[in-house]
């Protein structure tokens, strides 16, 4: 991953007395010089990569429709107020389900859980993934020891079927204990990521510096490491949104989440239940369906700019590349 360097911190004549090398005045400055850095490379990496272009507008698309569901469709999405089974039309754009309810007002009413344990689970499950892996790579010793430990037990064991254990004995999960169970879940591989990425850092020099001045280990890790590490934190956050987004409907599917909820994972639940196909009703299906292969190709897409600022090798051979097509 391409570092950038901080600040010299060597000690100006003027901070020479104080023998802590710069002064704690300008320590934060260094920490967000690295972080603002980082987050150009991310812009500039979306608006030069189509991929990722593409996968952000697909994500800011949902995150809209998500918001602001009831501009979109006036209908409630539980209300069974229709006749059964009819299809597309003016007033019901996805016909209506075997239930009287408009499909359309479903797929639009679905997005806000998707988005919302995708966005809460990779949030969660990353910076849990954040405090492990880094800090047992810095504190190092029985830390490192016993926190990699755990990681690794949770490697090993498989993870969609603990997620349906877990999800079992919490019978009707909704939102908020789906969030809990992907992220007790999830964080394990993200950990071990950040603590490979995290002790490759941790003699450098300015960390050294650090170590001089008398720095406490928590800002060390706070202040110095993590904002070296941005590119790799977002990467890991829409990986984990990412599984989010496949284990919640996945459970729900199974029908280990809350009926009651509308959502892409609840409508293949209930259209599998209604026999949607044999009936004729395969928009039931096909259209949540979709809509979870679209806002899975959109954080997948976006994956590709974090790539590239991640592995600096991905960029001149992408250069190379325009030259020759050229």
């Amino acid at each position: 991953m391409a570092m950038i360097r901080p600040l010299s911190t060597a000690a100006t004549p003027g901070e020479a007395g104080t023998g802590l090398g710069a002064p704690e005045s300008r320590l934060p400055a260094h920490s967000r010089y690295v972080a603002v850095r980082a987050l150009q490379r991310m812009v500039t990496a979306i608006r030069s990569n189509r991929k990722a272009t593409w996968g952000f507008g697909l994500l800011v698309f949902f995150c809209l429709v998500s918001a602001f569901p009831g501009l979109i469709a006036r209908d409630e999405p539980n209300a069974m107020a229709y006749p059964t089974a009819l299809g597309p039309s003016a007033h019901h754009l996805l016909g209506t389900t075997g239930l009287g309810q408009d499909m359309f007002a479903q797929v639009i009413w679905g997005a806000r859980p998707v988005l919302l344990i995708a966005f809460g689970a990779g949030i969660a499950a990353t910076g849990i993934a954040v405090l492990i892996g880094v800090g047992a790579a810095y504190l190092g010793g029985f830390w490192d020891g016993g926190l990699n430990l755990l990681t690794d037990v949770l490697l090993v064991i498989p993870l969609f079927p603990l997620l349906i254990i877990i999800a079992g004995y919490l019978h009707s999960a909704g939102t908020l204990v789906m969030i809990f169970v992907i992220t007790v879940t999830g964080w394990s591989y993200t950990a071990r990521q950040l603590r490979a990425q995290a002790l490759s850092l941790r003699n450098r020099d300015f960390l050294e510096a650090a170590r001089v001045r008398g720095e406490r280990r928590l800002y060390i890790v706070v202040v110095e490491i993590i904002p070296t590490m941005t590119s790799l934190i977002v990467a890991s956050f829409l990986t984990n949104a990412l599984y989010a987004v496949l284990f919640s409907t996945s459970l729900q599917f199974i029908g280990l989440g809350d009926p009651t909820i509308v959502s892409w994972g609840t409508m293949l639940r209930s259209a599998e239940n209604n026999e949607a196909f044999q009936t004729g009703q395969a928009l039931w299906i096909i259209a949540p369906g979709l809509c979870i292969v679209a806002l899975g190709a959109a954080f997948a897409l976006l994956n590709y700019a974090f790539d590239e600022i991640g592995n600096p090798a991905l960029r001149p051979l992408r250069r190379k590349r325009v030259k020759q097509s050229g």
